[in-house]
């Protein structure tokens, strides 16, 4: 049992947090990229995303890759909450926010795909040690994606100038 509930059925309600995570997060990057104010979805993918790295805390396993990824994330996501809510974005506080959420998606993303190779039966004889070329090839594209999105982002990402406009 993990806060009263079985284990799979807290299994499911951290997938169905990372999922709504992962949604809203895609709906922000778009948000991003067209330069809209943060609203929202902003504030769902956020929380979500820390819910998703915390929760997963709470399963019985060891120290290792999945902590790792839960502690840097939680990292990433209090210097874009700082940024957002505590800095209003001003200065260097905008791209500050728009790397740590980014980074802080790509990471639910990142265990998303690892989750979807390891758990769904057609994927899981591609890479059945996630050390095969599939699993690789998925990940480096996940990355490639990212970062041309991220740089993007970071270039565009003026939530003010449209405010003004």
């Amino acid at each position: 049992m993990i806060l009263g509930l079985s284990v799979s059925t807290f299994t499911l309600v951290h997938v169905i947090i990372s999922l709504i995570g992962i949604g809203s997060g895609l709906i922000v990057l778009y948000g991003m990229l067209t330069s809209h104010k943060p609203g929202a979805w902003t504030g769902l993918f956020l929380a979500t995303t820390v819910l998703t790295s915390a929760t997963g805390f709470l399963f019985d396993s060891p120290f290792g890759p999945a902590r790792v990824v839960g502690i840097i994330s939680l990292v990433l996501l209090a210097i874009a909450l700082l940024a957002l809510y505590g800095r209003h974005l001003i200065g260097a506080w905008r791209p500050i926010y728009v790397v740590t959420a980014l980074m802080a998606l790509y990471l639910n993303c990142l265990v998303g795909v690892t989750q979807a190779f390891q758990k769904l039966d057609f994927l899981r004889p591609l890479a059945p040690t996630q050390s095969e070329p599939p699993f690789l090839v998925a990940q480096g594209v996940l990355l490639a994606i990212f970062v041309v999105i991220g740089l993007v982002a970071l270039r565009g990402y003026h939530p003010e100038r449209a405010a003004t406009a």
